[in-house]
């Protein structure tokens, strides 16, 4: 599988990220015995209670960096890989070689069988949480808890919102890609110049945005999409979830509005829970309102 890597020094001295790298090995999904390196942030005492920060499109593990000091205060471990084709993890360069499944395995590999995580708490936004909250619904034994934060587990069953139309059309016509005013446009702050760029980091040339581009094709908008099935057994799951799971939305989201409802009818876990809403926050709640939000999962971790 051709693959780029993001040279390090692009990486360097972004604005409120010190955190040093770690890196595991997956199969590239070929068959061939090709390996991509996925890119992983690992704050906080390693005996201490996991939490997974799981970022979405177009985002990296950067979307995290207000939030890992306040949760490795809190007591918290914090591990946030980059998704591949994201951040420091390797990027394909051909659009084909992204699928829902292959992300789902990517990081079932990388996280699972590299780092061998257990007793998690999950943290998904975006595709975060499409991704994560697959490996919950296969690999349930080893979730303690889950938090979603504008975020959904779609089969297709629905048309999709006027705004998920419209952001999947720009996708695909958009001449560049510009991953750092997206990421922007999805606030409801103004981010500064510079951590627009640091958005922009990961991706030195449109080449090495091809899984960005891929990710809005395969959010399932109908039952027979390649993911559906795959999402209905992961829902079975969910429908049986006893253990905590949290809802965490802002209240500015044209794309994942009302689905916290969703979650707090159907999965038994939400009973009981103080869900809550990130009231002043966008779509990406954590470059708005990130602090409040860690303060959210520490305050709830403690009280289990």
């Amino acid at each position: 599988m051709d693959a780029v890597r993001t040279p390090d020094e692009r990486f360097a001295g972004l604005p409120g990220y010190p955190f040093p790298p770690h890196y595991v090995d997956v199969a590239d999904g070929d068959g061939d015995g090709g390996m991509l390196r996925v890119h992983h942030l690992d704050e906080g005492a390693r005996d201490a209670p996991l939490v997974l920060l799981m970022h979405g499109e177009p985002s990296w593990s950067y979307l995290y960096r207000t939030m890992i000091p306040v949760l490795v205060d809190g007591g918290l471990r914090c591990v946030a890989p980059d998704l591949v084709g994201f951040g420091r993890s390797d990027k394909p360069t051909r659009r084909d070689a992204y699928t829902y499944a292959r992300h789902v395995e990517w990081m079932r590999a990388a996280l699972f069988d590299g780092l061998d995580l257990h007793d998690v708490t999950l943290v998904g936004q975006d595709w975060g949480g499409l991704i994560g909250l697959r490996l919950v619904g296969e690999h349930p034994d080893r979730f303690a808890r889950v938090i979603a934060a504008n975020t959904f587990l779609p089969i297709g069953d629905r048309p999709p919102s006027d705004a998920f139309l419209a952001w999947q059309q720009f996708s695909q016509e958009t001449p560049e890609f510009p991953v750092g005013r997206i990421v922007n446009g999805g606030t409801t702050s103004t981010l500064s110049g510079a951590v627009i760029a640091a958005y922009d980091a990961p991706f030195p040339d449109e080449r090495s945005k091809a899984g960005a581009r891929q990710f809005p094709l395969l959010v399932p908008t109908r039952p027979d999409d390649p993911a559906s099935d795959a999402n209905r057994r992961a829902w079975e799951t969910l429908h049986a979830w006893t253990k905590p799971f949290l809802t965490a939305f802002s209240d500015q989201d044209p794309i994942t509005r009302g689905g916290d409802h969703a979650f707090q009818r159907d999965v038994p876990g939400c009973s009981g829970q103080p869900h809550t809403t990130i009231e002043g926050a966008g779509h990406f709640l954590q470059e708005d309102k990130g602090e409040e939000l860690a303060r959210v999962i520490v305050d709830w971790i403690a009280t289990l």
